[in-house]
């Protein structure tokens, strides 16, 4: 899937399927991805094939060797921080 003046960067094969990037802000409950067979879910994440955001907070990524040795991105999300009243 190119096109005439080369590759554009929603046709990486690495953010095929992304919603949200480093960084970002999310709240609960957010689509992380559309598809997650190549991220694998982390801290305050769940789901199994569209991953999803359990709390509030900033979205980063890690890489971690699976069982097979093979290296896999893990999402995470950094819970934000209450205010203290």
């Amino acid at each position: 899937m190119t096109k005439v003046g080369g590759l554009t960067s929603k046709f990486y094969k690495e953010t095929r399927g992304m919603k949200v990037t480093g960084g970002q802000i999310v709240s609960a409950g957010t689509l992380l991805t559309r598809e997650g067979h190549k991220w694998k879910p982390g801290v305050n994440v769940t789901g199994d094939n569209h991953l999803t955001a359990s709390v509030d907070g900033e979205v980063y990524f890690t890489k971690k060797r699976n069982r097979y040795k093979r290296l896999v991105t893990v999402i995470n999300v950094r819970a934000k921080e209450e205010k203290k009243s």
